[in-house]
């Protein structure tokens, strides 16, 4: 397999310590135990397999490439984005058991519609602060990693990793309540991804 953190860094233009800011879904402690609880120490995680802690755990909405917390209005951007999520209903999230990609153990979920309009929500108001000159790196659909591949990807077998997955008895699938989205900002050190948290905005009604 391909490590993630050599290709975001060298394909993907993302080097070790450049905070970009990123908009995430984050479950709750609760739920990402849930997310976790029945993969650890199953065989999906040998040498070469970083894996994601329960409070690593996100869904990305967007990454804003090549923008940090100093090149923009901070305060401006989450009034702007509080004003558009704001008024979108709190929904759920249902994810799958997980699949082998390419570059990590990765669990898809749905429903897309909903996710995809949080999406449009700050991309559009980041476009709207942060000029032109970055990439929006924006997910096309809801998806968790529960481990990225990482230094010695190269001796992981993707057979393996399916192997192991299948001898796995468990329920099809968990949920993650969205009733807010995260701003923070997002770095990895060539090992794992780290972040700092700026900004939480509720959905209407969430967060109570």
């Amino acid at each position: 397999m391909e490590s993630f953190f050599e290709r975001v860094e060298h394909v993907g233009g993302w080097p070790p310590g450049r905070k970009d800011l990123h908009w995430h879904v984050l479950p709750s402690p609760a739920e990402a135990e849930g997310l976790l609880s029945l993969y650890r120490d199953r065989g999906l995680m040998p040498r070469g397999m970083s894996p994601v802690p329960d409070d690593g755990l996100h869904c990305t909405l967007l990454h804003a490439m090549g923008v940090g917390a100093d090149d923009i209005d901070l305060g401006a951007v989450v009034d702007d984005v509080r004003e558009r999520v704001g008024q979108r209903a709190p929904f759920t999230l249902t994810f799958d058991r997980p699949a082998i990609g390419a570059m990590a153990v990765e669990i898809s979920g749905w429903p897309g519609r909903l996710f995809g309009e949080l999406v449009g929500d700050v991309t559009a108001v980041m476009r709207r602060h942060a000029g032109t000159e970055w990439t929006a790196a924006a997910s096309r659909y809801p998806h968790i990693s529960l481990a990225y591949t990482s230094k010695g990807a190269k001796d992981v077998s993707a057979a393996d990793l399916r192997e192991a997955l299948a001898a796995i008895d468990g329920p099809l699938a968990q949920q993650v309540q969205v009733d807010a989205v995260h701003l923070v900002a997002q770095w990895h050190d060539g090992a794992a991804i780290r972040w700092e948290q700026l900004a939480t905005v509720a959905l209407k009604g969430g967060m109570t």
